[in-house]
């Protein structure tokens, strides 16, 4: 969806870098309502869980800090979160983070998937009933994402905003510092990422945008199914 009516200027490199900081994971799980997929989807157990949402804001966070990966096709709000869900369920190998740009030595932990466990970054679950590796924002929050309501406190790292904007739903991710979205719209000098505080969505110009439980556009914070609750 385009988003360019949101568009804020370009974070100095200053600020990128910090997005890389501050990356361990220390909040509750909170009780889940409102399930919105399907509940035969495969799930993480919970130490993978917590370990995916490490790898996942870092690797959110990267794409802010050093430009868009050259692997990350399809560049719109649901795409940053396809990819990044596609790079964290993988192996994190020595030629990963060089391909990636990691070159920190203070990572996440490695998740030690199975090979049916990687396959999930393939398998999103679709309106037709079966899974594919493309999934657009309506599928994420209709079937791949489990509602938590309008309160912050709900949500942890990783979890994902949304907002109804009539035929289209749009994206954002929850980094708990930080708000990382795609505007659906790249040119020569804008790579469409933006990152801003919470408190900026709070008060928004544009009402629509503002993560205000009134905000009727507002659908709230969502938590990816494959996620241990």
């Amino acid at each position: 969806m385009d988003t360019r009516d949101m568009a804020t200027p370009a974070l100095s490199r200053r600020a990128c870098l910090g997005l890389l900081a501050a990356l361990s994971i220390s909040s509750p799980v909170h009780a889940l309502s409102g399930l919105g997929a399907s509940p035969n989807s495969a799930r993480l157990d919970a130490e993978q869980s917590r370990r995916f949402r490490l790898w996942f804001a870092a690797i959110v966070r990267q794409q802010v800090a050093q430009g868009p990966s050259a692997r990350w096709q399809h560049r719109d709000c649901a795409g940053l979160v396809r990819f990044a869900v596609f790079e964290t369920l993988r192996s994190h190998d020595a030629a990963w983070r060089r391909a990636s740009g990691f070159h920190s030595q203070n990572l996440p932990p490695e998740m030690h998937l199975t090979a049916a466990e990687q396959a999930l970054r393939n398998q999103w679950q679709v309106s037709d009933g079966g899974s594919s590796a493309y999934v657009s924002a309506i599928d994420l929050i209709g079937r791949n994402s489990v509602a938590l309501g309008k309160a912050r406190q709900a949500a942890q790292s990783g979890d994902l905003l949304f907002f109804d904007q009539g035929d289209h739903q749009h994206v954002m991710v929850w980094l708990g510092d930080w708000v990382i979205y795609h505007t659906g719209t790249v040119t020569r000098n804008d790579n469409g990422l933006r990152a801003v505080r919470p408190q900026a969505l709070l008060e928004w110009k544009d009402t629509r945008w503002r993560i205000n439980p009134s905000n009727p556009n507002f659908r709230g914070f969502y938590r990816l199914a494959l996620l241990s609750r």
